[in-house]
């Protein structure tokens, strides 16, 4: 039965270097997943004082351009929806 005892204490001690192993590995990859973060929001950061926001007039003038084109695109599909309707014979 020692021996026995024996193998155990080795196997229990190799799956406690094991375990040690896995959390290291485990702190390692998180410090790697921390600096990667840290170095995304930097890039970010940087990134975005080179963009060049639009003025307010442009804001203004695009949102007109918009609202001018979806109602275009209603009337010109109503009419066209109604001119089929009248060729087919249900108005």
């Amino acid at each position: 039965m020692a021996k026995k005892e024996k193998k155990l204490t080795k196997a229990e001690k190799e799956a406690k270097k094991l375990e040690k192993k896995q959390l290291k590995l485990e702190k390692k990859k998180a410090k790697k997943e921390k600096v990667k973060k840290e170095s995304y929001l930097k890039g970010v950061v940087k990134e975005m004082k080179n963009v060049v926001w639009p003025t307010k007039g442009d804001v203004v003038k695009y949102t007109l351009v918009t609202i001018f084109v979806v109602v275009f695109l209603a009337l010109l599909f109503t009419l066209l929806l109604m001119a089929l309707s009248a060729i087919k014979g249900v108005i």
